[in-house]
């Protein structure tokens, strides 16, 4: 399986730069809820150091269900890229997170002044959404394919 890729390592040096000077650096204690399932996305963030779990509250139980862990120089959030701008997942520090955090909305205009980085920086965030949709395929498939046989 490939590794997933860094959105900062994928862009060429000027672009990475120029997305980087409207990145402000920011930190998560343990424990935080960065964001929740459904609430309203306006932003993304880069793993500088730490870890992050993505989760999905399935029902009503006591705990969201434990969808990717993301770390060092991973991509966090998407949901700022398309309507209806509202988060798909929950996301929790699972460690002291440090990370670069960038608005959606200034990104995004960043894109339509300058077509060639808007094309660069969407095709790398769909290569990574692509990369994650395979890894959680797979862990799905390893988890309840035994229990399909019976279908």
């Amino acid at each position: 399986m490939s590794v997933e890729k860094h959105l900062l390592k994928a862009l060429a040096p000027d672009q990475r730069d120029r997305l980087l000077a409207v990145g402000r650096e920011t930190a998560f204690p343990q424990g935080t809820r960065i964001f929740e399932e459904r609430e309203s996305a306006d932003r993304f963030w880069v793993i500088r150091s730490g870890s992050v779990t993505l989760d999905l509250r399935l029902g009503e139980g006591p705990r969201p269900m434990e969808v990717a862990t993301l770390r060092t120089g991973d991509m966090l959030g998407w949901s700022w890229l398309f309507p209806p701008y509202a988060w798909d997942f929950g996301a929790e520090a699972l460690s002291p997170v440090r990370t670069v955090e960038f608005d959606g909305r200034r990104v995004q205009r960043m894109c339509d002044e300058d077509p060639a980085f808007g094309y660069a920086l969407l095709r790398v965030v769909a290569e990574i959404l692509a990369h994650r949709v395979h890894s959680a395929r797979s862990r799905l498939l390893d988890r309840y394919a035994p229990y399909a046989a019976g279908w």
